[in-house]
């Protein structure tokens, strides 16, 4: 699937164009006006519902949880970080080839694929 996401604060510009190269749709908070302002994750999950995106983030212990808090969202992603950024884009596409929706899930990415 293509996939329409919202990176975290926290996300690696490289990641992000490599996935866009892949086809997909990745609004960064620099690109929806949000960068450095250090935004609550409930709000950076809030504001990807309502522009109708799944959450790209390396924030995994909170995103997890906030998960298990409103199920009902467009998508959660978290990975382990990888300097590696070529195969961490790589790893995620490979995840969202096998789905056909995000909404409700939480995808873990994990260094290893």
């Amino acid at each position: 699937m293509i996939a329409r996401l919202y990176s975290n604060e926290n996300f690696p510009l490289p990641v992000v164009e490599a996935l866009r190269l892949r086809g997909h749709d990745v609004l960064t908070t620099r690109d929806a006006g949000k960068a450095n302002e250090g935004i609550p994750d409930e709000e950076v999950l809030e504001f990807a519902c309502q522009v109708g995106r799944a959450v790209l983030t390396h924030n995994r212990k909170d995103f997890i949880r906030r998960h298990r808090i409103r199920p009902d969202h467009e998508g959660i992603i978290v990975c382990t970080d990888n300097p590696d950024f070529a195969a961490l884009a790589a790893n995620i596409h490979v995840q969202l080839e096998g789905l056909t929706e995000l909404k409700g899930l939480l995808v873990r990415v994990n260094r290893g694929g």
